[in-house]
Order: structure tokens, then C-alpha cells, then sequence
């Protein structure tokens, strides 16, 4: 089974991935999709949505999604923050038909769709009825052959991919700690296993990957920062991010755990106290078919 996540964590993560996702790539694969009178876009492990909710602004126009995700209880979690969020500025969102949600965006209608699908196997997905595949912090838990899998079947299509929040392996909690180098090398184990994608995770070895396995296909690529910047006031995020951080360590640094231990309960303390700060950093990569 690929790896889960809670749906508290992707709302509490939301608005960070938002202020970290690189605007210009996004308005590069609108570029190219600019001859598509109503683009299709499939979300890949959507989540709650938090990807189409902000790469919609993008569109400018009418467009559709379909939101695969093998957990019915954040599928279902997407379209009520979908709702929501649509209700928060003043737009309507509509059920006309059972399938598909719509909401009405002054630019056009928003149509999406939800499919319970196992994003482990890209030969299910629904590849011949979308002009375009993004994801959002994905492919630095997918393997290598999965990678080689999507590329070769988007490439006969020749459709493009868009990965937005790749882990490159950079992070960085303010102000230092004596545990910090032994946290960082439990949790960058932790990143390499295996996720539920046929193999050892690509962690911070994602990008890399994405450009040279879809480059090989043809494509041309543009990558682009994308950090995530917490700072000392976003307590919540902060304390989450270190103990998140310290659970992933403790899986392979057992020998240690009470130094881990004691890392991650003085983090937890600094970020109640608004102390502590934190940058992870992420990198986007667009694949444009050649």
C-alpha cells in the first residue's frame, strides 16, 4: 500500500505549499496548453485537493479535473475544502450532476471529478481523456521504475507532466541543536525506503530523476525553487515539522533514540514558545513534451 497521509496534516500544510509553489513554472505549462479550449488536468494522489485549488488560478478559463486518490475519506474531505474554498471568495459551487462538482469561477466553470484510484500503477490511470498530469509532493516518495512507467506511457501521448514540491534533501531548524545532524540523517534514511511504489523511494534523488528519465523521453525541462519557509510565529507548523522529523528518525537511528527523544521534546518546546523556525527545501519540475 503507498504511503498515507491525514487529511489535518495536508489542510495544516496547505497554505505553505501555496506560498512555496513556483508561480513561473505553473504559467509555462499554461503557456503550453494555451491552444486547449477547455484543458483537462489530472491530479495525481490529490489529496484534499490543496494542488488544484491553487493551479486553478492559473487556467484563466473553463477546465476540468479529475482527482485520483486511493483514500476515499480525503477524497470525499477534497470536495467539501473545495466547496468551502469556492464559498470563502464569493464564487458558487454546484452538483448538476452526482459525478462532478462545478464551480463557477468569473473565468469559467471549474468541473471536477474524483476517481478512487492506486496511483502505484500508472497503467490504470486515465491517461487518453486529460491534456495534462500534475502532482504536488509525490514523486520523492514514488521509485525509479515507477517514474520510468508514467514518463514512457505520457510520452506516447505526449502529454506533460508537472511536479510541484520535491524534497531535495535541505532542511534547516533555527537555531541549532546538538541533535541536529543525527535527526537529518534518520529522517534522509527514512525518505529512501520503500513508500508502496514498487521500490526504494527516490527522497531527495526526485528531481534529478524527473528531469534525466523524462529528458530521455524527449522532453524539455525547467525546474525551480520552491521552499517552505516557516517562520517562528507559525508555531503549529514548526512543532509538526520537527516532531514529524524526529518519529521519521527514530525508525532508523534506534541505537540513539534518547538523543531523539530529547531533540525533538526541546524543539516541541521552542516552537510552543515561538522560537523556532524552519526551512525545507523543495524543488518544481515541468516536463514539456518535445
Amino acid at each position: 500500500m503507498a504511503e498515507e497521509f491525514s487529511g489535518d496534516w495536508l489542510d495544516l500544510r496547505e497554505p505553505f505549499d501555496a506560498a512555496a509553489r513556483n508561480p513561473g513554472l505553473a504559467e509555462e505549462l499554461m503557456a503550453f496548453l494555451d491552444e486547449k479550449a477547455r484543458p483537462r488536468f489530472l491530479d495525481l494522489g490529490a489529496g484534499t485537493g490543496s494542488l488544484t485549488r491553487w493551479l486553478g488560478h492559473f487556467v484563466a478559463r473553463p477546465h476540468s479535473w479529475v482527482l485520483a486518490d486511493a483514500d476515499a475519506e480525503l477524497m470525499s474531505r477534497a470536495f467539501d475544502t473545495m466547496m468551502d474554498a469556492a464559498y470563502e471568495i464569493g464564487w458558487k459551487a454546484t452538483w448538476p450532476q452526482k459525478k462532478a462538482l462545478l464551480v463557477h469561477s468569473p473565468q469559467g466553470a471549474w468541473r471536477i471529478e474524483g476517481i478512487l484510484a492506486n496511483v502505484a500503477t500508472p497503467a490504470t490511470l486515465p491517461l487518453d481523456s486529460v491534456d495534462a498530469v500534475v502532482c504536488s509532493a509525490l514523486c520523492d516518495l514514488v521509485s525509479e521504475r515507477w517514474l520510468l512507467e508514467l514518463a514512457k506511457l505520457l510520452a506516447r501521448r505526449k502529454l506533460p507532466f508537472y511536479a510541484t514540491l520535491n524534497v531535495t534533501g535541505r532542511e534547516r531548524f533555527t537555531p541549532p541543536l546538538p541533535g541536529d545532524a543525527l535527526v537529518a540523517r534518520g529522517f534522509a534514511r527514512d525518505q529512501r525506503r520503500d513508500k508502496g511504489f514498487g521500490g526504494m523511494a527516490l527522497g531527495p534523488a526526485a528531481p534529478e530523476a524527473i528531469a534525466r528519465i523524462f529528458g530521455e523521453h524527449g522532453y524539455r525541462v525547467m525546474k525551480a525553487p520552491s521552499p517552505w519557509i516557516v517562520p517562528r510565529q507559525e508555531d503549529e507548523m514548526a512543532r509538526e515539522l520537527a516532531l514529524g522529523h524526529a518519529e521519521a528518525a527514530l525508525a532508523h537511528e534506534k541505537r540513539e533514540a534518547w538523543k531523539i527523544e530529547h531533540w525533538a521534546e526541546v524543539r516541541a518546546e521552542q516552537a510552543e514558545a515561538g522560537a523556532l523556525s524552519v526551512r525545507v527545501d523543495h524543488q518544481d519540475v515541468l516536463c514539456l513534451p518535445g
